[in-house]
């Protein structure tokens, strides 16, 4: 299917895959004889997981020291990346995300205890 068609089956535009495959997230898509891009089965799933781990809070760069493995993630089911239970020693890019998301609450947890500590008058 061509670029428009991919991006509507994986719920992006033709914009966010050609950034995608810039990056290095994707690879590039096989061309027609007019050189128009062919994206199949495979790209979507893919696309579909470039996406879903964006929203979980990793970035581009953290996805890309990892697009070689991103195809992984598009089977059904995906395998186990390791634990990240609370309390356990989670590693790589997931244990670096969680840490700064921890970091990020503890941060806006303060920032909300002195805001209400000023608004009641107790500063």
């Amino acid at each position: 299917m061509r670029i428009g068609e991919a991006a509507a089956a994986a719920g992006t535009t033709p914009r966010a895959l050609r950034f995608y495959q810039q990056r290095g997230l994707l690879p590039p898509p096989a061309r027609t004889a007019s050189g128009q891009r062919e994206y199949g089965p495979g790209e979507i799933a893919r696309v579909r997981v470039i996406r879903d781990l964006l929203a979980l809070g990793l970035t581009i760069e953290d996805l890309r020291s990892r697009a070689d493995r991103l195809h992984l993630l598009a089977q059904d089911p995906p395998p186990r990346c390791g634990s990240v239970e609370p309390g356990a020693p989670a590693a790589g890019i997931v244990g670096r995300r969680l840490a700064a998301l921890d970091a990020e609450i503890d941060r806006l947890a303060g920032l909300r205890e002195n805001l209400a500590r000023r608004a009641s008058g107790d500063d």
